[in-house]
């Protein structure tokens, strides 16, 4: 090789050697910069066990696991109400050896005092840290109560345009604002929309009630949307994962897939990989 020659391969060496530290470089900004939004993202994805209703406790757990969700909260119809101590002891063992954590239940209906009395025992045999509830405003102080006495929390869940108690987070925040602040909000952004509400203006407005969300789509936003795949409605979902961003939300983000209830898991898992996408990419 003649001096002239060297000197070429030795410059194109170093120009590669440049090449390849800035393309080091910028992945490692890239990797730098998703670890940084993964640290500014506090809340995680779960499920309210109302998506897999027509399903068993063990069945249901198997189909969490499978749209690899950790979390969960029970409906009556995975552990009932009506539950003896035992009967909860053996639901949670079969909950714990799928490694999912049972993190609260409901939504659970408190129409009076003894409702509200069952509704924290059961709670607190199960270890819950949150009833997703609904409870009547004439009970609320005892809520209030209850609340004090076992700690757990109360995410008042809200239910749309028929529903003349709690249509909106916002309804439910006039009557909780002064209460105990662990008395707060469960958001059902299906709900919302259709009560003609952006969910993202209701979460940022009212961050400081918000408890649980529970997250899903809807058709139209109207009294007659109807749940669908997430991204297939009219529910702006990333910009909802922004705001929970931006208000700090910590808590837990549960799916409640309410369409084809005998055959769910398509749809779900469906869900669960668009807004996971949308986490990913915002």
């Amino acid at each position: 090789m003649s001096l002239k020659d060297r000197r070429r391969f030795l410059q194109s060496m170093g120009l590669a050697a440049a090449v390849t530290a800035t393309g080091s470089c910028q992945a490692q900004t890239r990797t730098g910069q998703i670890a940084s939004k993964k640290a500014a993202r506090k809340f995680k994805l779960g499920l309210a066990s109302y998506s897999l209703r027509k399903f068993k406790l063990e069945e249901a757990l198997a189909m969490t696991r499978r749209v690899g969700l950790e979390y969960i909260a029970l409906k009556s119809f995975h552990l009932p109400l009506e539950s003896t101590p035992e009967e909860i002891r053996k639901a949670i063992a079969t909950i714990k050896k799928t490694g999912i954590e049972l993190y609260g239940g409901g939504v659970i209906y408190m129409k009076d005092e003894k409702a509200v009395h069952q509704a924290f025992e059961y709670a607190r045999m199960a270890g819950m840290k949150i009833i997703i509830g609904v409870p009547m405003p004439d009970v609320l102080g005892l809520v209030e109560k209850k609340v004090k006495e076992y700690d757990i929390m109360v995410a008042i869940h809200n239910h749309g345009p028929t529903d003349k108690i709690y249509p909106t987070p916002g309804s439910a925040y006039k009557k909780i604002k002064h209460l105990d602040r662990r008395i707060g909000l469960c958001n059902d952004i299906g709900h919302t929309q259709r009560a003609g509400v952006d969910p993202s203006e209701s979460a940022l407005k009212y961050a400081d009630r918000l408890i649980d969300v529970h997250i899903k789509d809807v058709s139209k936003a109207a009294k007659e949307g109807r749940t669908v795949e997430i991204g297939r409605g009219v529910i702006d979902i990333p910009k909802f994962i922004r705001t929970l961003t931006k208000i700090n939300y910590a808590g837990i983000v549960s799916f409640e897939y309410e369409k084809d209830a005998t055959d769910p898991l398509a749809g779900l898992a469906e869900s669960v990989g668009y807004v996971k996408g949308v986490i990913a990419a915002s």
